[in-house]
C-alpha cells in the first residue's frame, strides 16, 4: 500500500497505460482522479476500481482545450483536497510513417497542442497546489521517439522530445521544494495506438516485435510499474529522469 490515502491524478486514464495505471494506484490505496476525452469509458474504469473496493473519480476533459486542463486540477482538489501525484498521460500519435515534408499542419498543430502544450499546462496547474503542499512528484508520459529519431514521425517526436526537455527543466526548479519531476519513454506498448499504428497486421506486428532487441512488445503494465516506482518514495532521490522502458530498442 505504497499510496494509501494519496490522491493521483492520470489523464488518458480510459484506456490502455492510463487505465492500466488507475486499477493500479488504486490498488495500492490511492484516491485516484481519472482525466479523459471519452466520458462513458472513463466512468466504467472508474466504476471498476469502485467495485474493486477502491476510490475513483471520473473527470472528463480535453488535453487541447486550456480550460479543461485548469478545470480538472481544480476538480481534483475540490474532491480530495489536495494532490499528491500526477502522471501527465494523455497523447495522441499525429501523423505517423509520413516524411517531414508531406506532414499535414493540422496533425502536426494537434500533436504540439495535446502532446507538449498539454503536459506543460497539466504542470502549470499543478504545480502550485504541490508547492502549497510542500510535496509532490509528477511523471510525464514521453515515448523512445523523444529519446531517439525514428523515420517518419517528426511531429512526434519534436512533441515527446520537447516532454523530455520541459521535463528536465521543471525537475531542476522544483526540487528543492519538494516536488520531483520524472518521464517515462516507452517503447511500443501493447495498446489503442499501438494496435493501431504497428499492430495492424500479423506482419507489422511480427516486425515491430522483432525491432526490440528483448524480442516483443511492451506490456501496460511494465510502464505502470515503473511510473508507480517513479512516483514513489522508493525514488525519492530521482529527478529529471527519462527512464527508458524499451526493452533494449534504445540501447
Amino acid at each position: 500500500m505504497r499510496f494509501k490515502d494519496k490522491v493521483v491524478l492520470i489523464t488518458g486514464a480510459s484506456s490502455g497505460i492510463g487505465a492500466d495505471a488507475a486499477h493500479a494506484f488504486a490498488a495500492e490505496g490511492a484516491h485516484v482522479f481519472l482525466v479523459a476525452r471519452r466520458k462513458e469509458k472513463g466512468e466504467q474504469v472508474a466504476a471498476e476500481i469502485r467495485q474493486a473496493g477502491g476510490s475513483a473519480t471520473f473527470f472528463q476533459a480535453d488535453m487541447a482545450i486550456r480550460s479543461d486542463i485548469a478545470d480538472m486540477v481544480q476538480a481534483c482538489v475540490k474532491t480530495y483536497g489536495r494532490l499528491d501525484i500526477a502522471f501527465n498521460n494523455a497523447g495522441i500519435e499525429g501523423d505517423f510513417f509520413v516524411e517531414t515534408h508531406l506532414q499535414s499542419e493540422e496533425a502536426w498543430d494537434a500533436s504540439i497542442a495535446v502532446n507538449l502544450t498539454g503536459v506543460w499546462l497539466c504542470m502549470r496547474h499543478q504545480i502550485p497546489v504541490m508547492l502549497g503542499q510542500g510535496k509532490g512528484a509528477i511523471v510525464n508520459m514521453a515515448s523512445m521517439a523523444g529519446v531517439k529519431g525514428f523515420s517518419g514521425s517528426s511531429g512526434y517526436a519534436a512533441s515527446k522530445f520537447g516532454v523530455v526537455g520541459i521535463t528536465k527543466a521543471a525537475a531542476l526548479e522544483y526540487a528543492a521544494q519538494g516536488i520531483r519531476v520524472n518521464c517515462v519513454c516507452p517503447a511500443v506498448i501493447r495498446s489503442e495506438m499501438a494496435d493501431k499504428i504497428f499492430l495492424s497486421t500479423d506482419e507489422s506486428a511480427a516486425a515491430t516485435a522483432a525491432s526490440h532487441p528483448i524480442g516483443r512488445i511492451g506490456e501496460a503494465r511494465e510502464v505502470t510499474n515503473a511510473v508507480m516506482w517513479l512516483a514513489s518514495d522508493e525514488a525519492s532521490f530521482v529527478v529529471g529522469e527519462a527512464l527508458q522502458i524499451d526493452g533494449g530498442l534504445g540501447a
